[in-house]
């Protein structure tokens, strides 16, 4: 498979910064991150810059990228929709938390509660996106168990790699979030090699039929062995 790049960005900038945004929404009200305002705009901006970065990218892939905004009335049904309602819905409690951290050095209380808000929906944007692609059933690739799962680890790997190096430019040494992010990613290794191991081993279970529900696609009806009836012409008698 070849995916497009703005497929590529996507996924893996706006895992990233929802990821860095879940965290940053669960650290700071436990009282586990740097309390500074400086740390907080930093974190909160790449967290931001990332995600708006990966939907932006998964606008440009669209038919009509101008036809963007309807996307959302479909949320009943469409996976894309509920990504895009889920990641709106996290700016809005990430705003309060985000104001209070940076402006008033806030953590805990109504600013603590928007930061834990703010990290769920985060997480249930980061679930909507692998869903996008586990929901297409004529991929074999994507329409397994390992890719949610996938996703969601991959995410919170590269979402702890920037805040452990963000971290480290006003903490020099953090062998608790050092630990957690190597873990992460030695999860997240599994899982991907789990992956590549499904699909190398198992077979599509869709067929051309089955996923266009056309019987016998892409075969020839059978050659007539009889050879084919000789038509006569019709004689016209004159005046008739």
């Amino acid at each position: 498979m070849h995916p497009a790049l703005s497929i590529v960005l996507f996924t893996t900038s706006s895992g990233t910064g929802f990821a860095l945004l879940l965290l940053l929404g669960l650290g700071a009200p436990l009282g586990l991150l740097p309390a500074s305002p400086g740390f907080a705009f930093t974190g909160l901006a790449a967290g931001v810059l990332l995600a708006v970065a990966g939907l932006v990218s998964s606008a440009f892939h669209l038919g009509r990228p101008e036809r963007a905004f309807r996307a959302f009335s479909q949320w009943r049904s469409s996976w894309l929709s509920r990504e895009g309602v889920f990641a709106v819905l996290t700016f809005m409690p990430l705003s309060v938390f985000g104001i209070g951290w940076v402006f008033f050095g806030v953590t805990r209380g109504f600013v603590g509660l928007c930061g834990i808000l703010a990290a769920g929906l985060a997480a249930a944007t980061i679930y909507c996106t692998g869903m996008i692609y586990a929901s297409l059933k004529p991929i074999r690739q994507w329409h397994n168990g390992w890719v949610v799962p996938g996703y969601l680890a991959l995410g919170m790997m590269g979402g702890l790699l920037v805040l452990d190096f963000l971290v480290r430019l006003w903490v020099p040494r953090g062998p608790v979030l050092a630990t957690l992010t190597l873990a992460v990613v030695l999860v997240a290794w599994w899982i991907k090699e789990g992956y590549w191991r499904f699909i190398d081993t198992t077979s599509a279970r869709s067929t051309v039929a089955s996923a266009t529900t056309i019987q016998n696609a892409g075969t020839a009806p059978p050659r007539s062995s009889s050879p084919a009836p000789k038509i006569r012409p019709r004689m016209r008698l004159p005046g008739i």
